[in-house]
């Protein structure tokens, strides 16, 4: 399907809630969009279904999955599956493509490998603060491409991070990395901030800022 085609149906296509995820602690609903009688499989997390957390702001996860989403697009990395923030039947929400898991990847050995794609996502954690890398956030796809979720909890004022990707550590950045953060700073201080300042904070994006700084 072409990426219009995705976003159409996104973003355009009639919500219909048709299951839940019961292992998630906020309401994430498995859902279908349908446009012109076709189907797309989806996530739907609305935002009245979000349990509210002592260090982030109340109604303001879907925002920090749709940022993410954002960032990883504006950095032509792709690691999210495509992401919107629409109405939805239970109130304005994040909704994200459904990204069929190979199975044939063992996630508690893929987890831990010395993988590009998995160095890739842990780059993309670290700017974007992320608290909660587990494994069963990784979504290595049928086609060979691998994909992160549940991006909720990032872009905190303090440095949360916290994950499983720590194979790189002590490591030196490479070249494209450190030329990726350069891009990524200038995506907070000038490129997109005005798109940004509508999704979190003026003091997250500063600290955002601070931490690329301090990456460099």
């Amino acid at each position: 399907m072409a990426t219009e085609d995705k976003f159409s149906r996104l973003q355009l296509g009639t919500l219909r809630v048709t299951g839940r995820l019961i292992d998630a602690s906020n309401a994430t609903l498995y859902a279908i969009a349908e446009l012109d009688s076709q189907e797309m499989v989806c996530i739907y997390k609305p935002i009245a279904g979000e349990r509210p957390l002592w260090d982030f702001p109340d109604g303001t996860l879907a925002n920090r999955e749709y940022l993410t989403f954002l960032l990883s697009h504006w950095l032509d990395l792709h690691l999210v599956p495509p992401t919107i923030l629409r109405d939805g039947p239970y109130g304005t929400g994040m909704v994200q493509m459904w990204i069929d898991i190979d199975p044939e990847v063992e996630l508690t050995d893929f987890y831990a490998k010395d993988d590009p794609r998995l160095r890739s996502l842990a780059l993309l954690d670290v700017i974007i603060n992320n608290t909660d890398r587990k494994i069963g956030h990784l979504i290595p796809s049928t086609e060979g491409h691998l994909y992160g979720c549940d991006h909720g909890v990032t872009f905190h004022e303090e440095d949360k991070l916290r994950t499983v990707l720590w194979q790189w550590a002590g490591q030196s950045f490479t070249k494209s990395e450190t030329d990726l953060l350069k891009k990524a700073r200038e995506i907070f201080l000038n490129s997109k901030r005005e798109i940004i300042e509508g999704l979190i904070e003026i003091e997250e994006i500063q600290a955002t800022v601070a931490r690329i700084d301090r990456a460099l």
